[in-house]
């Protein structure tokens, strides 16, 4: 399929899970998860109508920026503290903060730029050993040492679930994401938004919405399989 009839196609499905769940047009952003693929099929999507682009990598991130520095880039990898600088420099939203170490950096690299670094805090919420991420029951703590930091700014919680036979099988963890978002929000902490949940992907995405997901992280949906 076309990659301009697959967008399509997401975006009508984009549009009715909104309405299902009755929230207004243009509530989720369509994050093209651009993992691999190259720059020459980002162009094709941009022609197509995406504008924000998710890199896994640092490298692959820093050297695609250019190449359409028109468009908002997400790093939605998890992220080591010694490439943090450059994935700040390109990227308008970390989406996987996952420790304090990396919370110290980036709001060191905020303050040197007098501009807040913009970021999601990844939780895990499977509790598995091989993914990044904060335990739910240690979020509301570290929430806490992020408040009203001059270099940090929180947008929301990011996640991915364990993986799942069905869609419907991620539910309840969406579920459990949107719940600690508004707990969250509830504290009212300085510099701690919950403006947005980036949760989803192109095998449960229209689930994510249904529960309250803000950015929806797209890669096969968009582009197609990948090519050996």
């Amino acid at each position: 399929m076309p990659i301009d009839d697959r967008i399509r196609r997401v975006l009508e499905r984009i549009g009715q899970a909104e309405e299902r769940s009755g929230r207004p047009p243009g509530s989720v952003v369509l994050l093209a998860a651009s993992k691999t693929r190259p720059v020459e099929v980002l162009q094709e999507a941009w022609k197509a109508g995406i504008r924000r682009f998710g890199e896994n990598r640092v490298q692959e991130l820093v050297a695609k920026a250019p190449h359409l520095p028109e468009a908002e880039w997400h790093m939605i990898g998890r992220l080591q503290r010694n490439k943090a600088r450059r994935a700040v420099n390109s990227a308008e939203l970390i989406h996987s903060l996952d420790s304090p170490s990396l919370a110290e950096t980036l709001d060191r690299l905020g303050r040197e730029r007098s501009r807040p670094v913009h970021a999601l805090v990844e939780v895990n919420l499977g509790g598995e050993a091989a993914k990044g991420g904060i335990a739910p029951q240690d979020l509301p703590a570290f929430l806490q040492t992020l408040a009203g930091r001059d270099g940090l700014q929180i947008q929301g919680l990011m996640a991915i679930p364990p993986p799942g036979r069905t869609a419907e099988d991620s539910r309840a963890h969406f579920r459990s994401l949107a719940d600690l978002a508004r707990a969250a929000a509830e504290r009212r902490l300085p510099g701690v938004e919950m403006k947005h949940l980036s949760m989803g992907m192109s095998a449960d995405y229209v689930v994510a919405i249904e529960e309250g997901a803000t950015i929806v992280r797209l890669g096969t949906e968009v582009f197609g399989p990948r090519t050996p």
